[in-house]
């Protein structure tokens, strides 16, 4: 599959680069893990039953790649242009047969659109076409979109009203997990300015009732958010709220169109990053969302941080720290507690300074209520939880790798 991957890359880029080479733009990333356990196996990577994200660092098992194209079809008189976009992505986990599973790969187009941009019919805003990443909002450390609303389908974007940026978008298709095809409106409004360098942002998103389901109904969310930047430079902090209903739990996405009106979600992010000093830079995230149902009841909470100190110009040391519980109604809660040590070299020694390559070691703790919930998890790194997993129901276990990861 891989080489299917890299196969798709050189036709796109050969297609745009005979359209205008000197327009075009790569932006790639990649991410890759190897390791072995304390018990001698390939690396074990550790999350929660329940829980929608884990912390990352030293904790991905898998190899990761993606690229960016972009091409500048055509530039218009008035300064509007018209662009095409594509993106490639590839993923190979590893799994407790392999060390990474080739014949799990998923490889796909992740993003294909066109767009107008700098339209003047639209005040300076954008119009679109096509499957894109939308305006998503994610905490780095534990790779969290918490606002998301990417997917197929077309819009206008950041129509200008005075210093306000208005955007609608019409999606059909969220992700290739997706049954079927289902409406979401999603609206959106940016830039209230509310405190010096702070910024309120809206969201709004409608699905109507699917003729798919028997069950579900009509679905919404909306979301809050502050957005405060030049923390300490180039830091800053975003606080999101977040309430869906329905097939609104998605938040953002489309959730299962089978939910009904009972089928409730409450959401509190808040994500602090700042380069404190040349050298010392961190980020801090806390999570807390509320399920409720017919079904019953489940609250995950989660907090974590990650901190990195410049040693040398290329050399530094980082740690992570996250912990989950997860409480479902009638049943105990189950805990996760994750730790990183990270010497690692770098293109630069602050925090986003990528490409990156480090040496780590991870070290998890779990009780017994987690280790239960993770029997017959297809999720390898919740199924490293379970009583049955390479570290015999100890509760606790270890990890020691090296881990690259890089933009450019």
């Amino acid at each position: 599959m891989i080489k299917y991957f890299f196969s798709c890359i050189a036709a796109v880029g050969l297609v745009f680069a005979s359209n205008n080479a000197s327009a075009l733009d790569f932006s790639p990333y990649i991410r890759a893990e190897s390791g072995v356990n304390t018990e001698g196996s390939s690396a074990a990577c550790f999350k929660l039953a329940g829980a929608a994200a884990k912390y990352r660092m030293g904790n991905e098992c898998e190899v990761y790649a993606e690229l960016m194209m972009g091409q500048e079809l055509n530039k218009f008189s008035n300064d509007s242009a018209l662009n095409a976009h594509v993106m490639l992505s590839a993923y190979m986990p590893l799994t407790s047969k392999k060390m990474l599973d080739d014949t799990n790969t998923d490889f796909r187009f992740a993003q294909f659109y066109m767009s107008w941009d700098k339209a003047p019919a639209l005040n300076g805003g954008n119009l679109w076409a096509g499957r894109r990443y939308y305006k998503r909002e994610d905490v780095h450390i534990n790779d969290f979109f918490y606002w998301n609303p990417q997917g197929l389908g077309a819009g206008i974007e950041d129509v200008s009203i005075g210093k306000l940026k208005l955007s609608y978008a019409l999606f059909r298709d969220d992700n290739k997990d997706q049954k079927y095809l289902t409406t979401r409106h999603d609206i959106q409004l940016r830039g209230l300015d509310v405190n010096p360098d702070g910024q309120l942002e809206f969201g709004l998103s409608i699905i109507p009732k699917s003729s798919h389901t028997t069950t579900g109904d009509d679905g919404w969310a909306v979301t809050v958010q502050h957005r405060q930047i030049n923390i300490m430079g180039d830091g800053n902090n975003k606080l999101a709220v977040q309430y869906g209903v329905g097939p609104g739990v998605g938040l953002g996405g489309t959730g299962s169109i089978d939910n009904g009106s009972d089928v409730k979600r409450f959401r509190i992010v808040d994500g602090l990053y700042a380069q404190i000093t040349p050298k010392l830079g961190g980020l801090l995230t806390a999570v807390y969302q509320k399920d409720t149902s017919n079904a019953g009841d489940q609250t995950w909470t989660s907090m974590g941080g990650r901190v990195s100190y410049g040693v040398t110009e290329h050399f530094k040391m980082q740690a992570e720290l996250g912990q989950d519980w997860v409480t479902p109604s009638g049943g105990d809660t189950r805990r996760l507690t994750k730790l990183t040590i990270a010497p690692s070299w770098a293109i630069a020694s602050n925090f986003w300074s990528r490409p990156e390559l480090r040496f780590f070691c991870t070290y998890a703790q779990w009780n017994d209520a987690a280790s239960t919930a993770a029997i017959g998890s297809g999720d390898y790194a919740v199924a490293s939880l379970a009583p049955t997993s390479a570290f015999g129901g100890s509760n606790h276990g270890a990890t020691i790798g090296l881990q690259f990861e890089g933009w450019w």
